[in-house]
């Protein structure tokens, strides 16, 4: 008996220690361990789903839950209720009218021009129910932008908001030469051209359409393209099958969301944060949520606690704006949880928790194209996601040595990538392997190819570069350090720094121009800056620059700052230098060069002077 006793305080005594051992070394083994059961079990049924040749598609689990929960509410806009049965009615009868009227069918690439509102998913479940995949477009996009996202996609047929319609008058010739059918949310239309379809949707039956229209054998399947900014100039159309879509929709649950939570979406659906997270989510739950038209600072609190908010999406500047908000006595009266996106600095982040209470924020790390994904499941400030050995297991990703000053990775005398160590910043990349397939973009197989980079560590490997560089701590949580290229992120949206240049360049003053983004403090992102030379013979015209920018270039993507010079610098490899422009910014005191700023007040760009650069830095001057 006596050794049983010994033998049992032993194991006891054993089991303390190991767990004593596990707080200390290893503190977030079991939250990793249950975290990574959940992200395994989705995957087995994606798995199982590839086996059976019996994919449910995110359109299929919103059919179900609309016979499942028909009367739970499924959007609510703007004060009015459309429940999961209003939705799939009006998607039915919009299918009708594709197939009827509009004469589409399965496998007809249609895009799609819509700001947020209910008809907006009405609509992409619609087109999604005849078979039809759909292309996001940009509500900022512009007239030769919007041609060059039709075309690569090969979208014969645009669908436009009611809104939106004026914004086709100067393009409107073009897309009919281009044999580009509009039709408008619109029961009459000014434009004997554009169609009308609201008219039409009154009459058409609330009945499904054949299942077999939607139906799907493979998650490769593309079912949507959604537009993302690179280096190459032109948005590109990022393909998204099933397979995306239906790991996007997994995030909300993966983070612990439940059928009861109501989440607020202020982002706009065009963006796959919006729809395929967002909208997605909340389909895979069976929960309700908020759409907002456009976010509101002034308004987010108020619409938080009349819905009883439990969730909502976000970008860094979002969170920001809320903390720039005036202190009430209301600021911490909610029912908000949790916060689920991406792009929130430590500093905000702080703030954040310390004004509006310990609301857990869910970063997440991921390209619209990528084919890898961090989620900060723990919760750590600062952190955009969380690895460790278990996940490097399924997921191979790999932070290599880069060089900022020619833009290019650091080589070994073999020709292959050198590996950074735990701590040091490196350029992020993703193997491409049969769990983490690259799909690429709609139109361009030359674009596909330049978004990989191979004989990375062997000869023949395959990776997805993603043109950010991070690092990875002891504990294993990444943090995003800066972007590289011709890419830099201002307001929520992806700058191409080749598009503005192109644009730029069609002022007749201009001679060569280079674009970049500087830091502002206080400011997410990098905020737009071009340096320019002048044609011989002509002069700066800040007017005439203002109007051009104005006309051909959304809010987001027009320089804030120019800067004037005698030449433009080359690296050694005859690309423009951009390191050296970053790092001196755009602080009159320290660049000899003229500045020039934005002014909307003056519809002009003025000197910027030492004032102004003042009340940049300080806050004081809205951008």
């Amino acid at each position: 008996m006596t050794w049983f006793v010994g033998w049992l305080s032993a194991l006891a005594a054993g089991l303390f220690s190991a767990h004593v051992l596990q707080r200390l070394c290893f503190p977030y083994f079991w939250i990793d361990v249950f975290f990574l059961l959940k992200v395994v079990r989705y995957g087995v049924k994606l798995e199982l789903f590839k086996l059976t040749s019996s994919v449910r598609t995110v359109l299929d689990r919103f059919i179900q839950q609309a016979r499942r929960i028909p009367n739970k509410p499924f959007v609510i806009y703007d004060g009015r209720v459309h429940t999961y049965r209003d939705i799939e009615e009006r998607s039915n009868k919009l299918a009708h009218v594709f197939l009827d009227r509009v004469r589409l069918k399965k496998g007809d690439c249609v895009a799609l021009l819509m700001s947020n509102e209910p008809d907006f998913l009405c609509v992409w479940f619609g087109l999604a129910k005849v078979g039809c995949p759909v292309a996001f477009l940009n509500t900022n996009v512009k007239s030769k932008s919007l041609l060059h996202c039709l075309n690569c996609c090969g979208a014969k047929t645009l669908i436009v908001g009611s809104d939106l319609v004026n914004c086709l008058d100067g393009t409107l010739t073009k897309l009919l030469e281009e044999n580009i059918q509009v039709w408008a949310m619109k029961s009459s239309s000014e434009h004997t051209q554009v169609h009308t379809l609201l008219d039409k949707v009154d009459a058409a039956s609330d009945q499904p359409v054949p299942a077999v229209l939607r139906a799907t054998t493979s998650l490769k399947t593309p079912t949507l393209y959604i537009f993302t900014s690179g280096t190459t100039g032109l948005p590109k159309a990022a393909v998204i099958t099933h397979l995306q879509s239906l790991k996007a929709a997994a995030g909300l649950w993966g983070y612990g969301a439940s059928k009861d939570d109501i989440m607020y979406i202020p982002l706009p659906l065009y963006h796959s944060a919006a729809s395929l997270v967002g909208i997605g989510g909340v389909i895979e739950l069976g929960a309700t949520c908020v759409l907002k038209k456009k976010f509101s600072a002034s308004q987010f609190w108020n619409d938080c606690r009349k819905y009883d908010v439990t969730i909502f999406q976000y970008i860094g500047e979002l969170c920001r704006y809320l903390c720039n908000q005036p202190k009430t006595e209301l600021d911490k009266v909610h029912k908000v949880r949790m916060g689920v996106g991406n792009g929130m600095l430590q500093d905000v982040w702080r703030e954040f928790h310390s004004r509006f209470g310990n609301i857990k924020m869910c970063e997440v790390y991921g390209s619209t194209e990528g084919n890898l994904v961090f989620m900060n499941h723990i919760g750590k400030i600062g952190s955009v996601g969380r690895s460790n050995f278990m996940y490097r297991l399924l997921f191979k990703y790999d932070l290599v040595k880069y060089n900022m000053g020619i833009e290019e990775p650091v080589k070994d005398e073999h020709g292959f990538c050198q590996r950074v160590k735990r701590g040091e910043t490196g350029l992020l990349l993703s193997k491409v392997s049969s769990i983490s397939p690259f799909f690429g973009y709609a139109g361009s197989k030359q674009l596909t190819e330049k978004k990989l980079m191979r004989n990375v560590f062997v000869k023949g490997d395959a990776y997805f570069n993603t043109g950010d560089l991070m690092a990875e701590d002891h504990e294993g949580f990444i943090y995003f350090k800066d972007r590289v290229g011709d890419t830099f992120r201002w307001k929520g949206e992806n700058v191409a720094t080749t598009e503005v240049t192109e644009t730029l360049g069609l002022v007749d003053f201009i001679q060569e121009v280079n674009v970049y983004g500087v830091e502002i403090p206080g400011h997410e992102g990098k905020a737009g800056m071009a340096a320019m030379t002048v044609r011989p013979g002509l002069k700066f015209d800040g007017k005439k620059l203002f109007e051009h920018t104005m006309r051909d270039l959304p809010a987001y993507a027009r320089p804030l700052f120019i800067r004037l010079q005698e030449v433009i610098e080359l690296t050694s490899t005859f690309k423009q230098q951009k390191y050296q422009l970053v790092q001196s910014g755009f602080n009159p005191s320290t660049i000899s060069d003229p500045l020039y700023v934005l002014d909307y007040e003056q519809k002009s760009y003025i000197p910027l002077t030492h004032s102004i650069y003042q009340s940049i830095v300080s806050g004081e001057r809205k951008l």
